[in-house]
């Protein structure tokens, strides 16, 4: 994928000509922090960090007596967005190579936007999210990315009631994404450089 430098600090990646949902359109941002992998790794992978950092991202726990990001470990999202209101998301850990990749799936735990039957699929979430870190000029290079669909979510509920204008719905999305992204990744540098 191309990127594109938007500031000096953040970079992001082209979005795709063509932006339909069930394609599983995606947005990577990254930035350099100027520390070591290991010390980026327990900030990307503090799943109490993310609302911090995050406008929609109200609150996490962890699930099933996890505490700590493995495969298969899992914890509950509160979410909130002008349009859609207030709702729970399940994030599934499908990656965790320390200090390397963290990779989780988020699926509809409540069945708000899925419906109770696919409320839990995780090969089909909605949402795929990745942190990748690799050592880059005495720090790290931070790549976070995520792909969202082919489940549905949300932005499916908007898509069903306005189905003509499923491009320009999902590039605003894509926008709120890759801003969120782009606070997270400064918010990850900014705690790094000086630890609260």
């Amino acid at each position: 994928m191309a990127v594109d430098a938007v500031d000096p600090d953040v970079r992001v990646g082209q979005r795709a000509a063509t932006l339909r949902y069930a394609d599983g359109p995606s947005v990577t941002c990254e930035i350099h922090v100027e520390t070591d992998p290991s010390k980026v790794w327990e900030l990307v992978t503090d799943i109490h960090l993310q609302p911090r950092l995050s406008a929609e991202l109200q609150h996490v726990e962890w699930l099933d007596g996890a505490d700590r990001p493995v495969v298969g470990a899992a914890f509950l999202g509160h979410n909130t967005h002008p349009l859609l209101g207030r709702w729970r998301t399940a994030s599934h850990v499908t990656e965790c190579q320390p200090p390397r990749v963290f990779g989780w799936v988020v699926t509809d735990v409540d069945g708000r936007f899925a419906g109770s039957d696919d409320a839990a699929d995780r090969s089909s979430p909605a949402a795929t999210w990745r942190f990748e870190l690799a050592p880059e000029a005495a720090g790290t290079r931070v790549r976070q990315s995520v792909r969202i669909g082919p489940g549905r979510s949300g932005l499916s509920l908007v898509i069903d009631r306005s189905p003509e204008r499923e491009e320009e719905i999902v590039a605003a999305r894509l926008d709120q994404l890759r801003a969120g992204m782009e606070r997270t990744l400064q918010g990850i540098r900014a705690l790094a450089k000086y630890p609260a």
